[in-house]
């Protein structure tokens, strides 16, 4: 048996197709030892009852990440880690219980009409120009707009700030150049943050941030810190898996006739239609890092203590063992337990408003462009670079 090479998992070589490799890895090294940047090697696990384990913590930790990968951080920007998803139990069920008051399913349904009428002006705009990049004009624009709005950013601060995210995006795929390039949005971003939340102290307002300084449970606050960490994961969470479904989905059904008419002509599908284009698509491609609390064997390889563990989602959602011709798109699939959002304690709490945007998103497209097409040979879309998250970087379209 060849020997596995594994390819750049940041490069947009593989982001544009990580299917054989998966496959490859399911079938012969289930769980794969691969060098991931300068900072570290970690162990991939790619089955789907496999990555279910981890993620539902067991012998793994979420909080030794920050001793492990992120020590080296200057001391500016240590609150940024201070989140949910850097905390273990019981510090994890504390954050999450304070964080669920400012992000319930009400909260969210309350902004279905907000989300329609950004849709319809983005449309609208693609209609005076005659074209649409569909990651630029749209994508990226729907999810950040409403995160903006529910952080309460003002309008002429929104410039800047959609900036910041997206280098520190950029950063995430853990190249030397990408974390140089992303430092300066990173600092920025922590001063911002700071007297945004002091502005919100001063003058409590309708939105997320003051929201978060409010709630408490059995006379527990989040601290400063912690609001701060909040805040850059919600920002950050908050419009890269959407930004992913909404244009790996399209190109999904752009590249699937049969498929994106059913979309089009049967709306009772819409639901089921946004699970299996998660699945398809996994814009979420490894979940969090976690570390081994111990020596923990999976699928007869033996995980060293504190040893980098990441379930590959990508890969778990297209295992034939859970889902029947895994690399078909079946808007209509049933029974589709996908990981696109992950699984146990750290499923991610802004999964309904992905589900939402996603929806409203790209059936308003669709309806709106009956004869939307690509402008370019599906096989020439770049595709982003980045380890965690997956989809088309530029995706111009033609109607």
């Amino acid at each position: 048996m060849a020997r596995i090479v594994s390819p750049d998992l940041s490069s947009p070589a593989f982001k544009a197709d990580p299917h054989p490799f998966y496959a490859r890895l399911r079938a012969e090294a289930p769980v794969y030892r691969t060098r991931l940047s300068f900072l570290t090697t970690a162990w991939l696990v790619t089955r789907y009852d496999d990555a279910v384990f981890v993620l539902k913590e067991g012998p793994f930790s979420n909080a030794l990440l920050r001793q492990k990968l992120l020590s080296w951080l200057p001391s500016r920007l240590e609150a940024l880690t201070h989140h949910v998803l850097n905390a273990d139990p019981p510090d994890h069920i504390r954050l999450r219980t304070l964080v669920s008051q400012a992000f319930t399913p009400r909260s969210v349904e309350l902004l279905r009409g907000r989300i329609q009428s950004v849709c319809d002006q983005l449309l609208d705009a693609a209609v005076k120009k005659g074209r649409l990049e569909l990651v630029g004009d749209f994508a990226l624009r729907l999810p950040l707009t409403i995160i903006e709005d529910m952080l309460g950013i003002r309008p002429a601060e929104r410039g800047r700030f959609d900036t910041w995210a997206r280098r520190v995006a950029a950063g995430m795929s853990l190249a030397l150049p990408d974390l140089v390039l992303g430092m300066p949005a990173l600092w920025q971003s922590v001063g911002y943050l700071r007297g945004l939340v002091a502005r919100r102290r001063a003058e409590p307002r309708d939105d997320m941030v003051t929201a978060l300084l409010q709630a408490e449970e059995a006379g527990d606050k989040l601290s400063e810190d912690e609001v701060i960490g909040m805040i850059g994961l919600l920002l950050l969470a908050g419009f890269e898996t959407t930004m992913g479904l909404i244009a790996g989905g399209a190109l999904a059904l752009l590249r699937h006739p049969e498929q994106r008419r059913r979309f089009a002509e049967e709306p009772a599908l819409a639901d089921s239609a946004i699970e299996e284009l998660l699945r398809y698509t996994s814009p979420l491609d490894f979940a969090l890092f976690r570390i081994a609390r111990e020596d923990v064997t999976i699928a007869g390889v033996t995980i060293p203590k504190g040893d980098v563990v990441l379930a590959a989602l990508g890969s778990a959602n297209h295992d034939a063992a859970r889902f029947p011709n895994p690399d078909t798109l079946d808007l209509a699939r049933e029974p589709n337990k996908h990981l696109a959002f992950g699984a146990g304690g750290h499923f991610c709490l802004g999964a309904p408003l992905a589900r939402l945007e996603g929806r409203i998103a790209l059936t308003t497209l669709f309806r709106r462009f009956p004869d939307l097409r690509l402008a370019d040979p599906a096989e020439t879309v770049p595709w982003r670079k980045g380890l965690s998250f997956r989809g088309p970087a530029r995706l111009p379209l033609a109607f």
